[in-house]
């Protein structure tokens, strides 16, 4: 059914300051118009520039098969990214990419298009950042210069006599942190460490850029999971899924701090999921700002 409505494979390219681009692909077991696009996603899921991420939804399961992964949590997102993109009504297959932009998830050159346009994005950002902070590097440096001719000239006016050694120079004051820059998101650093009893999630402050309130997420994910359907509109097809998201909620809040966070290893093995994505997002359903994936969960290496 076309892009269904309610309401190529290109090599990866390097990311921005390791800073993967998180893509959520918005799918159903009911729609016709997916399967190209959950073909597609575990193409993305291979990629090391972007965290793809398979959302099922449930509003297709009124067309006579219930759909095995779906949940209501993520039917919820779906519909907060309609909201805060000034959309009427949501649909699949659906591609959202950073929390900015939203594409039809099976015309696979829009959706990489969109990526690297986002991912322009935060490298022309971080350009800026960098240009911001070398120009302020350079101004004190010139400042610095300009103070030794006079201090030496008060030394010489004490006694013409006395030939006074050269001072050493003053050590050079510490550089304040990069001010916000209105218009960027800032960048956030996401580190996930596993120790032997719990699993420690380290959220950096903002490299550059504005808002600093943001929602970590954490996406318990499984990496594959092929689903015979036995009705609806892929009746009598073995579909496989990728990066599925098997649990999804909110772990903790960023506010432009570093903040770290620490998770039972017991908790998190007893859930069904063999990898798992950290996302810092801001107002919960708005741009991402930092992400982080781990494929294989080491409490899974016996499994």
């Amino acid at each position: 059914a076309g892009a269904a409505q309610a309401g190529g494979n290109h090599a990866p390219m390097p990311t921005p300051a390791g800073r993967p681009i998180v893509v959520e692909l918005f799918t159903s077991q009911g729609c016709s118009s997916c399967p190209p696009a959950d073909a597609y996603l575990g193409k993305l899921a291979k990629r090391g520039d972007v965290i793809a991420l398979s959302l099922p939804v449930t509003y297709w399961d009124m067309l006579g098969w219930k759909d095995t992964l779906a949940s209501e949590v993520f039917t919820k997102r779906q519909k907060a990214y309609a909201a805060m993109m000034g959309h009427g009504g949501v649909y699949t297959p659906q591609i959202v990419i950073d929390g900015v932009a939203d594409v039809v998830g099976s015309r696979i050159p829009n959706v990489e298009t969109a990526i690297a346009v986002r991912r322009g994005l935060l490298e022309g950002a971080a350009a800026v950042a960098l240009a911001g902070a070398n120009w302020r590097a350079d101004v004190r440096i010139m400042a610095d210069a300009g103070r030794a001719p006079r201090e030496a000239g008060r030394a010489g006016n004490a006694s013409a006599a006395m030939t006074m050694p050269p001072a050493p120079p003053a050590p050079p004051a510490p550089m304040a942190p990069l001010a916000p820059i209105h218009g960027l998101d800032p960048v956030v650093p996401v580190t996930v460490v596993q120790g032997p009893q719990e699993m420690r999630v380290d959220i950096g402050g903002p490299t550059y850029g504005g808002s600093n309130n943001a929602i970590i997420w954490m996406f318990h994910t499984r990496s594959a999971v092929s689903v015979e359907i036995d009705a609806g509109e892929n009746e009598g097809r073995t579909l496989t899924y990728h990066n599925v998201v098997a649990d999804l909620r909110p772990i903790g809040v960023w506010r432009g701090r570093p903040v770290t966070l620490t998770l039972p290893r017991a908790a998190m093995a007893g859930l069904p999921h063999d990898g798992l994505a950290v996302v810092v997002q801001q107002a919960g359903y708005g741009h991402v700002v930092g992400a982080a994936f781990v494929k294989r969960p080491d409490y899974y290496a016996s499994r």
